[in-house]
C-alpha cells in the first residue's frame, strides 16, 4: 500500500462516526510507549486512566521552537524525571522517559555538542528507559553525527534506543537508520524504530528490530490501516503508540485502536501484545521497567508536593472526571 495514498485516506475519512465503544475494552490495560505528556493536561491523564492506560513513556523532543541555551535542554531532562513523573503519577500512571538530542535539534552544531556533553548525567536516572527520540529527520550530515554519537552512548549504558524515522523520504530514513545502528554494533533487538507506515515495516522486522507505529492523524499511521498491519504481519516485535503532543494528536488512540481491533476480529492476545506486553518487553531492556509497579491499582493522594508544589491549584479539590473525552 503506497503510504501517500493511505495518507489521503486517512484525511478524507478523519472524523467519520465509526461505532466503537470503550466498553468493549473495559479491564484491558494498555502502554504507551511514546507520548509528550509535557503537552497534554491533567485532563488527558484522567481520560487515559478511565480508558486502562496504566504506564507511559516520554521520550524528548523539541518544542515547538527552537531551544536556545543549554539550560532549556537541562531544565527540560529535569522535567521528564521530575514534575512530569510526580504529575502522571496523581493519576495513577506509571511514567517513564527516554532522553536524547532529538534529530531536527540536532542541526545547531554549537549547541548540540554542549547536549551531548550533558545527556551523560540524564541517562542513568531513574525512570530512564531509554536513549531517544533520536534518528533523522531532514537526513543531513549533522543529523547522522549525532545519532551515531548517541548509539554509542546507548551502548556504554546498555539502554535501548527509541529511533525517530523522518517524515520526509522515510524509506530511505528507515533503512539508513538500522544499517547505521548494524554498523555501530546494536543488537537489532535493543532498538526500536518508530513510525512505520506501510512502506518499512517488513524490512524492519525482517531485520529483527522492533517496530512501532504511531496512529497519529494524516501524518503517520490511522487507527484502520494499523489493523490491517496487524492482520497482515502478527504481533510480534510490535507496539502502537500515540506520540500525543502539542500538535492535533489522540492521548487515547491505542485504546481507540484496541477497540477497533477487536471489533474486527483480531485476536485478543494479538491486541494485548501490541497495545501493552511488547512495549514492556522492549523498554524493559533498560532494567528499569518493573510491570509490579502498575500492575495493580494504588491509593492516590493528590494533595502531596514534588519541589513545594501540587497539581491542585488555588484551594481545589481532587478532580474525578469519568466523562472527559472518551468515547460514548
Amino acid at each position: 500500500m503506497c503510504s501517500n495514498h493511505s495518507i489521503d485516506r486517512d484525511k478524507k475519512t478523519y472524523g467519520e462516526n465509526i461505532p466503537l465503544s470503550l466498553e468493549d475494552i473495559k479491564g484491558m490495560r494498555f502502554f504507551d510507549p511514546h507520548i509528550h505528556m509535557s503537552s497534554r493536561t491533567t485532563d488527558d491523564y484522567q481520560a487515559m486512566v478511565d480508558a486502562g492506560i496504566v504506564a507511559v513513556i516520554e521520550p524528548a523532543f523539541w518544542t515547538g521552537q527552537p531551544r536556545t541555551g543549554i539550560s532549556s535542554y537541562r531544565d527540560y531532562y529535569n522535567s521528564l524525571i521530575g514534575w512530569e513523573r510526580f504529575r502522571s503519577s496523581q493519576f495513577g500512571i506509571k511514567h517513564y522517559c527516554t532522553i536524547g538530542l532529538n534529530s531536527r535539534e540536532a542541526n545547531n552544531i554549537e549547541l548540540a555538542e554542549r547536549v551531548m556533553e550533558l545527556l551523560p548525567s540524564f541517562i542513568y536516572k531513574e525512570g530512564v528507559v531509554g536513549i531517544g527520540e533520536i534518528g533523522f529527520d531532514d537526513q543531513t550530515p549533522a543529523e547522522d553525527k549525532y545519532y551515531r554519537a548517541q548509539l554509542e552512548l546507548a551502548k556504554t549504558a546498555s539502554l535501548p534506543v527509541q529511533v525517530h524515522t523522518p517524515h520526509r523520504d522515510k524509506k530511505q530514513g528507515t533503512t539508513r537508520s538500522m544499517d547505521i545502528a548494524i554498523e555501530h554494533g546494536l543488537d537489532p533487538y535493543s532498538v526500536i524504530i518508530d513510525h512505520n507506515n506501510e512502506e518499512t515495516v517488513k524490512e524492519v522486522l525482517d531485520r529483527g528490530f522492533w517496530a512501532a507505529f504511531t496512529i497519529y492523524p494524516f501524518t503517520k499511521m490511522g487507527n484502520e490501516r494499523m489493523v490491517e498491519v496487524v492482520r497482515q504481519y502478527g504481533s510480534e516485535r510490535i507496539m502502537i503508540n500515540s506520540a500525543a503532543d502539542w500538535g492535533i494528536s489522540d492521548p487515547l488512540a491505542i485504546p481507540k485502536t484496541a477497540a477497533l481491533m477487536k471489533a474486527m476480529g483480531i485476536d485478543q492476545k494479538d491486541i494485548e501484545l501490541v497495545s501493552y506486553r511488547n512495549a514492556i518487553t522492549a523498554f524493559a531492556q533498560s532494567g528499569q521497567i518493573d510491570e509490579n509497579d502498575f500492575a495493580a491499582t494504588t491509593e492516590i493522594d493528590q494533595s502531596q508536593k514534588f519541589a513545594g508544589n501540587t497539581i491542585l491549584r488555588g484551594g481545589q479539590q481532587p478532580r474525578v472526571d469519568k466523562s472527559s473525552i472518551i468515547i460514548k
